[in-house]
């Protein structure tokens, strides 16, 4: 690893190899630091059964204006565009179609009630939208938590509907954290490295990393909120406002358990199964994601932490129990562990992606704001309509990666 470098880019992540890619383009020196021994960060794919499996972010929100829609059909990957399960019918056996109709007019009226609270003076909560009473509010709100990786209590309301995504919605067959690492092609990298420290107090800026030091001229940080949040010494001088910013951002968590399942064929591709429709507390299951004889288990928010410790097992349990409950005690049989990552155990994530607490949208840009013309910010958080989203990274990165080389002209 080299001592020095122009640009240290920290995070190998979607908005990190984006910045990278483009200084490097742009024949700016740079080093990519990442502490794992992947690339990717978020954005994760590992291979069963020769297809990738995305336990990381796994859809091409907004698609049709994603760049890495583009990136994807450049690297001659396969695009899947066909409707994501969250969009069509669920499972009747345990959840009649009338109760389908009126759970998602009960959803539809829960939106407008959070557009009408986001416009308003002050920002609350998601929570504030619920309807006393309603019978679906625990349904809603694991779908909040699915969507925002928050509890509705602690979701800005105003964050929430800020959010620009559109209903066109791709997956990438090989995978999306394929797409993400191999983007990083040609990238001077640096893997298997823990910055410690960044002293900006002198002419150069000192990256202390458990390999040795690098000096760099700027430094692109795109560490998620919590690292940033909990470790205040990673910078000195201190940053106090860069602390407090992503404090306001805590990462939500959103974990995908993969189940193998025999006999698959019985089901459509792209089924759709919620266990339960009472409770916030329950996961969603996508049978034959893709086509493939798996199932896709979503843990959002609380439950996901309550079963994160009790290790991967605790979600093998709960998902083969919950499924029982609906298909019969013998689909037990039928089920097996595929794979999973915790993400909040991670601790180089520390959860999946972020939201706004309430009173706290500001923070995106507070997070996102360079300081003295050296120290620049990306990654999803920094975003202010694209948050929680590969591509909301990726063109924060971009963004830094321009501002470092206006600073390159100016000087």
């Amino acid at each position: 690893m080299k001592s020095e470098t122009d640009v240290a880019v920290i995070g190998a992540g979607a908005a990190g190899i984006a910045a990278a890619r483009r200084l490097t383009d742009a024949g700016v020196p740079c080093l990519l630091i990442e502490a794992r021994d992947r690339l990717g960060g978020r954005a994760f794919t590992v291979q069963h059964g020769g297809h990738g499996v995305d336990l990381g972010c796994g859809w091409l929100h907004s698609a049709a204006g994603n760049p890495f829609v583009v990136i994807a059909e450049a690297q001659g990957r396969t695009l899947d565009r066909s409707s994501p399960a969250w969009s069509r019918p669920a499972i009747e056996r345990n959840f009649p179609l009338a109760d389908q109709r009126a759970y998602h007019q009960a959803m539809a009226d829960y939106y407008e009630r959070l557009s009408e609270l986001a416009a308003g003076s002050a920002d609350v909560s998601c929570a504030a939208a619920f309807e006393p009473g309603n019978r679906w509010n625990g349904l809603i709100g694991a779908v909040v938590s699915y969507i925002s990786g928050g509890d509705a209590r602690q979701v800005s309301a105003r964050d929430f509907e800020n959010y620009a995504g559109t209903d066109v919605n791709w997956r990438v067959s090989e995978g999306y954290g394929t797409v993400v690492a191999a983007h990083a092609q040609g990238v001077e990298v640096a893997l298997g490295t823990i910055v410690e420290r960044i002293d900006h107090s002198g002419q150069h800026i000192r990256i202390e990393t458990s390999r040795g030091a690098i000096s760099a001229n700027s430094v692109i940080v795109t560490l998620p909120t919590d690292i940033i949040a909990a470790r205040a010494e990673l910078f000195f001088p201190l940053l106090p406002e860069k602390t407090e910013a992503a404090a306001g951002l805590p990462l939500g968590l959103a974990d995908k358990l993969y189940l193998a399942l025999d006999n698959a064929e019985e089901f459509g591709r792209d089924s759709r199964v919620f266990a339960r429709t009472d409770t916030k507390d329950t996961a969603s299951y996508t049978v034959r994601p893709q086509g493939r004889p798996q199932i896709e288990g979503y843990f959002g928010n609380g439950l996901a932490d309550e079963l994160e410790r009790g290790g991967i097992q605790a979600f093998v349990d709960f998902a083969i129990g919950q499924l029982a409950d609906v298909f019969g005690n013998d689909f037990r049989k039928r089920l097996s562990l595929l794979d999973m990552h915790l993400w909040r155990s991670d601790p180089f994530a520390r959860g999946s992606y972020s939201f706004a607490r309430p009173g706290k949208v500001e923070s995106r840009g507070a997070l996102a704001a360079a300081v003295d013309g050296r120290l620049f910010f990306a990654g999803e958080a920094c975003s202010q309509l694209d948050f929680s989203t590969a591509h909301g990274a990726y063109l924060t990165g971009l963004a830094a990666a321009d501002q470092v080389l206006k600073a390159r002209k100016a000087a």
